[in-house]
């Protein structure tokens, strides 16, 4: 690329990389509503009953309470961790308990805010206990009841703890809809956890936004986290869904700020590989070394790719999962040497812990690559732990996050807009520093990037030039700089997937990123920040940004020079009038003029063009 005012795209046939798809990954951590009003398709709030009870009336938060004289307080619990649970947390596991003295007087539990719609069929489950039988109605309802839109009568007979079913079917819509538990017998319930979710679901999980996942064109996916891998305990997922206990967050309300600090574990090791060969992406896992111990993590390893002659692959075949699950990348836990992570934060304390864990895991999966954890770039780390775990641990994990735009004014936009964009040149010099600091032998994870607070945000076009950016600096870099993978962060209601109750959508950053995904596998003919060409099956793809605030700028394409000649087959625009949340592209399909020995085409200030070439051939079937 070479002039001020343009964008000159030079194409270059001696280059032998290609774009590789563990470029193109994105995390899913159950951190705010990624899971949560995301992907889960759970629609009922705090269904385990954690925390305390409210204040004077005694039913769990985000309930209310039905009837004059029902006493509602919290008893023993239903919910559990498993076996290997070492977390020191508080307040996770209780059971909601309905006590009705009076004979033919209404007493229950409700919740408001459900968006049902007409027509759709919504499979009801409860976990319950009584001391004398009674009849349980689950009521699909307007808001306080006065309307029923469907019910269903369910027999409490047992005094142990039993699952009950129901499928209840909407005749219409309603986007403040109740879930009504009620009875009249004089008797003690006693509810252990309970379930509402849309009958299409797949694992629990929202076809509607796996299938954003599968536009995205999404190839690796890294999880439980992030900050919530030290969180999360595994083997808690080999329980029942329901049986679970939540997870109180070490972070409180920055990790599960909508959930008053509890994960309710909705997604397990089994639902996450499904949802990773449902969208073609490869799993990434992270594991918790604070406090799960190096044999559990192994037994981890084992689980997803022992075979059925060792006791976790024989435990995932006996649950319905004969195959192994290869899954091939792992972390050593997340973001040591921050200081805001449980365990250990100096390189030496984290080195003990890393190969302790890693010798293990590797001893039930040799073929496994590991990936340790660290503040990169960092020349003490690198000397003091990344090269000490050289020898069993190939990657180290990098972090970015582009300066948020504040927007404090509501005239000086251009400011805030350059510094968001331009971070992706920040993010350069950083992998560049981190580089540096490494031997050759080690690679680089970029695990997490995008830009600071992007889940507080609506879809903005600032967000996505910076993408845009970024994605290309990154299949730029990965080939000198060994960027052995990347990871968006995240996908579903952090940037690239707005979710709202009854659809998904890609937002303008998602809808860059599956723009530029059109890369993956090509032959790269151009690096560059504000262009990028691969070529695939004889056609080139181009991709442009101009990040100008307010200025308008030429792609030029020149013919001669290049190796071939190349004619255009389509052109698409991805422009907007605005860059401030909330604002989106629009799209439309341009024509790309022939001036003399060019293409040649004026972008619009803050836009991004996608443009796919084809070689013209003679007649004899060879390129010109």
């Amino acid at each position: 690329m070479t002039g001020a005012d343009a964008i000159v795209i030079e194409f270059d046939e001696n280059i032998r990389a290609r774009v590789s798809p563990l470029l193109f990954g994105t995390n899913i951590e159950h951190t705010r509503a990624c899971v949560f009003k995301g992907l889960s398709a759970q629609m009922l709030r705090n269904r385990k009953f954690a925390g305390k009870p409210t204040c004077r009336t005694g039913q769990a938060s985000e309930w209310y309470k039905i009837g004059d004289k029902p006493y509602l307080g919290f008893d023993e619990s239903y919910t559990r961790h498993h076996a290997l649970y070492h977390m020191r947390r508080a307040n996770e596991m209780y059971s909601q308990r309905i006590l009705n003295v009076r004979e033919g007087a209404i007493a229950g539990i409700g919740q408001h805010e459900l968006t049902v719609t007409k027509g759709k069929k919504y499979l009801f489950r409860i976990v319950a206990r009584t001391d004398t039988p009674l009849v349980l109605s689950a009521a699909l309802t307007s808001r306080f009841g006065s309307c029923v839109y469907a019910s269903a009568d369910i027999t409490i007979k047992s005094a142990d703890w039993e699952t009950y079913e129901a499928a209840l079917e909407c005749p219409a819509d309603d986007a403040d809809a109740d879930l009504r538990l009620t009875f009249t017998a004089r008797a003690s319930l006693l509810i252990g956890a309970v379930s509402l979710m849309p009958e299409d679901n797949f694992h629990g999980m929202r076809p509607d936004v796996l299938q954003k996942l599968r536009e995205l064109n999404i190839k690796l996916i890294r999880w439980p986290g992030g900050n919530f891998a030290g969180e999360y305990n595994w083997a808690d997922g080999l329980l029942p869904p329901d049986m679970r206990a939540p997870l109180q967050s070490w972070l409180g309300i920055e990790t599960q700020p909508f959930t008053q600090g509890y994960d309710y574990h909705e997604i397990n090791t089994d639902d996450f590989i499904a949802l990773c060969r449902e969208v073609g992406a490869e799993p990434f896992i992270t594991i918790n070394p604070s406090w799960n111990t190096p044999e559990e993590n192994a037994a981890w390893v084992e689980y997803c790719n022992g075979d059925a002659s060792t006791p976790y692959g024989q435990l995932r075949a006996e649950r319905g999962h004969k195959e192994k699950y290869n899954v091939r990348l792992w972390s050593l836990g997340n973001e040591f040497g921050y200081g805001h992570m449980e365990g250990e934060n100096t390189p030496e304390g984290y080195v003990r812990l890393a190969r302790s864990n890693a010798e293990k895991m590797l001893a039930a999966c040799p073929e496994i690559t590991l990936c340790s954890s660290g503040p990169y770039p960092s020349a003490d780390w690198a000397q003091r732990s990344a090269i000490p775990l050289s020898d069993i641990v190939p990657l180290v994990s990098e972090h970015f996050y582009a300066s948020q735009p504040k927007y404090k004014s509501a005239f000086a936009f251009e400011e805030e807009y350059e510094a968001c964009v331009l971070s992706s040149l920040r993010l350069r010099d950083e992998i560049r520093q981190n580089r540096s600091c490494l031997p050759d032998n080690i690679g680089i994870s970029m695990d997490e990037w995008n830009v600071w607070f992007a889940w507080n945000r609506s879809s903005n076009v600032t967000d996505a030039i910076f993408s845009a950016l970024t994605l290309h600096m990154l299949m730029s870099e990965a080939e000198n700089m060994n960027i052995v993978q990347a990871c968006h962060f995240e996908a579903v209601n952090e940037g690239l997937i707005e979710v709202l109750p009854e659809s998904a959508r890609l937002t303008a950053q998602g809808e860059i990123f599956s723009l530029m995904s059109g890369h993956i596998g090509g032959s790269i003919r151009l690096r560059g920040m504000e262009a990028f060409v691969t070529e695939n099956e004889g056609g080139l793809y181009l991709t442009s940004v101009n990040p100008s605030y307010s200025r308008a700028r030429q792609l030029i394409i020149p013919l001669k020079g290049n190796a071939c000649v190349y004619s255009v087959e389509s052109a698409l625009l991805y422009e907007s009038e605005d860059v401030i949340p909330p604002s989106d592209f629009s799209v439309r399909e341009v024509s790309i003029a022939a001036e003399k020995d060019s293409y040649i085409f004026e972008m619009p200030a803050h836009s991004v063009m996608a443009v796919r070439l084809r070689r013209k051939l003679k007649a004899d079937g060879t390129a010109k």
